[in-house]
């Protein structure tokens, strides 16, 4: 029934994969598909094409690339022959030599069992090293083949076979140079659930948890799609820091990161950035008395949930800048303001509290937003500093780039976008071109010692009797 309804799916123009699967049902053919169905295997999608927009996007929203990183596509296989199935042997690659096949490398997992009805194909695509160069179109195929025990009394101990071929299609570019890659660094975004990740945004009530994953094909998709249009080449990394060649990059980008770094990845960022690489962050607010205040009752778990951590985990932020004489703080602040012509809104962001001497630091008049949620009071407080430029004093080293607030690139909440300040950073980043509207900006202030200043300190877990005694009468009741 599936595989029939999936065959018979008409597509709808101008919408992507991920929005309409395979499109508005048919039942008039899929009842004739029915008619004459014979058990068989089948793939969801039928075949990969990743030139093929808006369709398949994201994945053709940009080449591929020697060095890049690998793009993956995750398959259903559907069998239609039996409830349990197995894949006979393994997927093989057949790429079409005069359609320049051999430039791709195809690698392969698979579920060896499909149960109950199903199994993936996980399809992992890069460019061949001879292509490093080259431009073009290339195509192949992956062929696989699937037995079930067949259910004929006629045929016991036989097998019922079906083999069924996936056509992939990418466009090749050559590899981009290093100050036109950016990596994104999504490893360290977390969501909600299985975690309490409160919202980078505190006024918008109505959406209390952060929940979109904060990716560049969700909830990020205009700031990517508008680094796409300027030229960038933007890569998602997808695992610890200690995982990519920083040789590779320009820019390591960070944005709303929750979660914890390993010393190891500490350690290498470090050695990275003195080797070449920049880093450019975008924080959100952290603040440990306002985490108290926004936890809620889980009506499923019968808990109350405490944010593991801010809108952005600035403790362990601070441990991975602080080899420069960074640190974030844990005020909290909201505003509207102007800089460089171009008018800003600084949504529920943190302050820069240190900052090297020879450093470049942009401060702000903006309203105590923690006094604000905590005691209903309002305040403003004058030169706030919300941005940094750093050049590292290592010969060839990279540039650090720090804003208090990421809501002004992200479509969840947005209500005034910054892309032309992302632009200017990764013109200092990527070309070492400082903009003059900030290096000779009005706003312009020294950097921050801030050592007499304490640094925002890790939440520390809350007992279960602090949390029994926090609960109404009546729950309390019902759990003793």
């Amino acid at each position: 029934m599936k595989q029939a309804l999936i065959a018979s799916a008409r597509r709808l123009p101008g919408v992507n994969m991920f929005e309409q699967g395979h499109g508005k049902l048919d039942l008039i053919r899929a009842y004739q598909i029915l008619n004459s169905y014979k058990p068989q295997a089948s793939l969801s999608p039928s075949y990969v094409d990743l030139t093929e927009c808006p369709y398949m996007w994201p994945y053709c929203s940009q080449p591929i690339y020697y060095g890049g990183m690998p793009t993956i596509v995750n398959v259903t296989i559907l069998n239609g022959m039996g409830v349990t199935g197995r894949i006979v042997d393994k997927p093989i690659w057949q790429p079409y030599l005069p359609q320049n096949g051999d430039n791709i490398d195809v690698a392969i997992s698979y579920s060896p069992v499909l149960w109950p009805w199903a199994g993936y194909l996980a399809v992992s695509i890069s460019v061949a090293k001879k292509a490093a160069s080259w431009e073009g179109i290339a195509q192949g195929h992956v062929m696989v083949t699937v037995a079930s025990p067949a259910e004929n009394d006629s045929e016991v101990g036989g097998e019922l076979t079906s083999t069924v071929k996936l056509p992939i299609k990418v466009r090749i570019v050559a590899t981009p140079p290093r100050s036109k890659r950016v990596l994104w660094d999504q490893y360290h975004n977390l969501r909600y659930p299985p975690g309490y990740f409160p919202r980078d945004n505190l006024r918008m009530k109505n959406d209390p948890l952060d929940w979109n994953g904060d990716h560049i094909h969700t909830n990020f998709r205009d700031m990517y799609q508008h680094l796409r249009s300027m030229g960038y080449f933007v890569e998602v990394l997808g695992a610890p820091l200690t995982c990519f060649d920083a040789s590779q990059y320009g820019t390591l980008l960070m944005v709303d990161s929750e979660e914890e770094y390993f010393p190891e990845e500490i350690t290498k960022l470090r050695r990275d950035i003195d080797n070449g690489l920049s880093l450019i962050i975008f924080s959100d607010w952290y603040n440990t008395s306002v985490m108290r205040k926004v936890k809620f009752y889980d009506e499923n778990t019968r808990q109350w949930w405490m944010p593991d951590t801010g809108g952005a985990n600035v403790p362990a932020l601070n441990d991975l800048i602080s080899v420069w004489g960074m640190a974030f703080s844990d005020g909290l602040y909201e505003g509207d303001f102007t800089l460089a012509d171009h008018d800003m809104y600084y949504a529920s962001g943190c302050s820069i509290a240190r900052f090297p001497e020879d450093g470049i630091v942009i401060a702000k008049n903006l309203k105590d937003q923690g006094l604000e949620v905590l005691k209903q009071e309002t305040a403003v407080v004058e030169g706030v500093p919300i941005l940094g430029l750093y050049q590292t004093h290592s010969e060839g080293g990279g540039r650090i780039a720090l804003y208090g607030d990421s809501n002004c690139i992200d479509d969840s909440h947005r209500q005034k976008d910054c892309f032309w300040l992302l632009d200017a950073l990764l013109q200092y980043t990527s070309y070492t071109m400082t903009p003059p509207s900030l290096s000779h900006s009005h706003s312009r202030v020294a950097p921050p010692a801030g050592a007499e200043q304490p640094l925002p300190q890790r939440l520390e877990e809350t007992s279960d009797w602090t949390l029994l005694v926090e609960l109404s009468p009546v729950i309390v009741t019902a759990q003793i």
